[in-house]
């Protein structure tokens, strides 16, 4: 894959690509069957881009599209129960202009902060192959390195803070200690002719499962973003 390091090339590549021809597929397929709820929507069915500020200090790694939230929408985290926790927490901790999702032309403005995911098309019950990971990993990676400032990364559930370990070690970044995955756990890790270490900051994933379980509550999800605020200042 040739090199690209700004985010807007980044995105247009993201859309156009075609390295998981059967991810590719079931996305179409969704997009035209749909959703009783949504019938009436069109659908994005493509591979979905980062979304925020390019010059962004904080990035959010989540998982991957929802089949019917970012699938639908075309951009991370909006459109599904998912969202509606995420982008409430970002607007109480001031990284985001409003609290409410809805699609791309709802007016939400991202300060500060880039949302990625591990994996930029949605896959069958949302368990991505590790192959199917692999070939989307050049992708985070460049998002990494467009970044000039970046200084935390939150990783949002399992997959998504064990691919931001994978991409900042590609990237050249070595950690104190080897990272280990929970709720707030954080990792420091280092680049050597660098003076900016990067703080991995891991989270709970804001899936239903979580939130209506009461794993992850309003209060700790909150937790990790004042801290990520308070890391930056």
């Amino acid at each position: 894959m040739p090199p690209f390091n700004d985010i807007a090339a980044i995105e247009r590549r993201v859309v156009a690509c075609t390295r998981c021809p059967e991810l590719r597929a079931y996305c179409a397929q969704i997009a035209q069957t749909k959703k009783r709820e949504h019938r009436d929507r069109s659908y994005w069915g493509k591979p979905v881009p980062a979304f925020g500020d390019p010059k962004a200090r904080l990035m959010l790694v989540g998982l991957a599209p929802g089949a019917h939230g970012s699938n639908r929408t075309g951009r991370p985290f909006t459109g599904d129960g998912s969202g509606v926790w995420l982008y409430r927490a970002l607007y109480r901790a001031g990284f985001a202009n409003q609290a409410e999702q809805r699609d791309r032309d709802d007016g939400m403005i991202l300060r500060d902060v880039l949302i990625t995911a591990a994996i930029r098309c949605a896959p069958p019950k949302n368990k991505p192959t590790p192959h199917q990971l692999r070939n989307c990993a050049p992708y985070l990676d460049a998002e990494i390195e467009s970044l000039e400032n970046l200084r935390v990364v939150v990783g949002l559930g399992s997959i998504g803070t064990r691919a931001a370990v994978e991409a900042l070690r590609r990237s050249g970044y070595a950690f104190d200690r080897a990272p280990r995955f929970g709720h707030g756990v954080e990792s420091l890790a280092r680049r050597p002719g660098s003076k900016r270490p990067i703080v991995l900051l891991a989270s709970y994933h804001p899936s239903r499962q979580n939130t209506n379980t009461g794993v992850l509550t309003e209060r700790m999800f909150d937790h990790i973003f004042l801290r990520a605020k308070g890391l930056l200042e």
